[in-house]
C-alpha cells in the first residue's frame, strides 16, 4: 500500500456520514423489531411492536415528561457535582505524587462498585422520600471517567513548554492558566461525555431499585411488573431521549473544547 493509498484511507469521514451513519444503523434496527414483531409475530409478550410504544408515548406524554425531569435532574446534578470533586481531587493528585498514591486505591476501589449492590443501601440510608441517594449515584458514576481523564490531561504538558514558561518568570498560577489547563480542557470534555451516559444510567438504575415512587427507573419497574409491555417501554425511550440529549450537549462542548486545544 501507498503512502497516498494510507493517507486517503486514515482520512476522517465527512459530517454528513458521520450523522447518516448512526441514524442508517438505528433505520435498519428499527425495520428488523417491526418484521420479527409485526410481521413474523414472533416476538415475546414483553417485546411490543415500535408503533404501540409511540402510541403509549404519546398518549401519557405528560406522565413520562414528569418522569423524565426527575430522571434527569437527578442525573444532572450527579453529573455536576461528582464531576465538580473529581476536578479538584485530580488537581490535588497531579500537583501531589503522595496525595496520587493514596487516592489511587481508593479510585479504583469506587470503580468496581455495582451500581446494583449500592443504591439499595443509599436509597434506605438517606430515606425512601428523598433524591439524594439516587443524586449520589448518579454523581459516583460520573466520579470514575472525569477523574482519570481530567489526571491524565493536567499531566499532558510537555516539559519544554513548561521550561519555557519557567523561563519566561511565569508564575505558577500563570503556568496553570496558559499551558496546564488549556491542555487538560479536551481530556475534561471527553470525560464529560462518557460520565453524562454513566450519570444518565446510574440515575435510572437507582430509582429502579427504590426510593420515591417518580422517575423513569421506578415507572419502567412498576408498568413492567403490571403488564403493560408498551407502557413501559415507553418510559424507557424517554430515558433514551434523556441520554441523546445529555450526550448531544457534552459532545458539542467536547468538540468545541477540542478545536481550541493549543498545538
Amino acid at each position: 500500500m501507498s503512502l497516498r493509498d494510507t493517507t486517503m484511507s486514515a482520512r476522517p469521514l465527512p459530517g454528513w456520514a458521520r450523522i447518516a451513519a448512526p441514524v442508517g444503523v438505528g433505520i435498519l434496527g428499527l425495520a428488523a423489531w417491526i418484521l420479527y414483531v409485526d410481521v413474523a409475530a414472533a416476538a415475546p409478550r414483553m417485546l411490543p411492536s415500535p408503533v404501540a410504544i409511540v402510541q403509549e408515548f404519546i398518549a401519557h406524554a405528560d406522565i413520562i415528561t414528569e418522569a423524565m425531569v426527575v430522571t434527569a435532574t437527578n442525573a444532572l446534578i450527579g453529573l455536576v457535582v461528582g464531576s465538580l470533586i473529581a476536578i479538584a481531587l485530580a488537581a490535588l493528585a497531579a500537583a501531589i505524587r503522595q496525595f496520587d498514591g493514596m487516592l489511587a486505591p481508593i479510585v479504583a476501589a469506587l470503580a468496581v462498585i455495582p451500581i446494583v449492590a449500592i443504591t439499595p443501601v443509599l436509597n434506605t440510608m438517606f430515606g425512601a422520600s428523598s433524591q439524594f441517594g439516587r443524586q449520589a449515584v448518579a454523581g459516583l458514576a460520573a466520579f470514575i471517567p472525569v477523574f482519570i481523564n481530567v489526571l491524565r490531561g493536567l499531566r499532558q504538558s510537555r516539559p519544554v513548554h513548561r521550561d519555557l514558561f519557567r523561563a519566561s518568570a511565569a508564575t505558577p498560577g500563570q503556568t496553570f492558566r496558559l499551558l496546564t489547563l488549556p491542555t487538560a480542557l479536551p481530556y475534561l470534555m471527553t470525560g464529560l461525555r462518557i460520565a453524562s451516559s454513566l450519570a444518565v444510567i446510574a440515575a435510572l438504575v437507582a430509582e429502579y431499585f427504590g426510593g420515591p415512587a417518580d422517575g423513569i427507573g421506578t415507572a419502567i419497574a412498576t408498568y413492567a411488573k403490571s403488564g403493560r409491555a408498551a407502557l413501559a417501554w415507553a418510559f424507557v425511550l424517554g430515558g433514551i431521549i434523556i441520554g441523546l440529549v445529555f450526550f448531544l450537549v457534552t459532545s458539542l462542548l467536547e468538540r468545541l473544547a477540542t478545536r481550541r486545544m493549543p498545538v
